[in-house]
């Protein structure tokens, strides 16, 4: 008989562990909206405005010709990040110019790139 990997052979529930774990889980509302942020950064070019910006304050302008796209692309883009407020702008006369919304951008971007890139 083929054994079967990763599954438990004994039906045991080990309730202090469960009881632990639950902690960890949030309300409904926190849980959609993590999700949602995960799901907006695994678009290749909305995760690079944001690896972008974690460096330099930028305009739509210097995103567009950094990542060789349209103004109103990245416009787009740029709304979607600042809809879930991974983003923020701040105007000065007639430009807009963005930047990461707070440091806990950042500290994600950070974290996910040293997951990828270490062995």
């Amino acid at each position: 008989m083929k054994k079967s990997i990763g599954r438990c052979e004994v039906l045991f529930v080990h309730e202090d562990r469960v009881r632990s774990a639950r902690k960890a889980l949030r309300d409904d509302r926190t849980t959609l909206e993590l999700a949602e942020t995960f799901k907006v950064l695994s678009d290749p070019t909305r995760l690079k405005v944001v690896l972008a910006l974690t460096k330099e304050e930028l305009c739509v302008c210097d995103i567009a010709a950094l990542l060789g796209m349209t103004d109103s692309a990245i416009s787009h883009q740029l709304r979607t990040l600042k809809h879930l407020r991974l983003v923020k702008h701040r105007k000065m006369g007639k430009m807009a110019y963005y930047s990461l919304d707070d440091e806990h951008i950042k500290d994600l971007i950070r974290l996910a790139t040293r997951h990828v890139t270490e062995l």
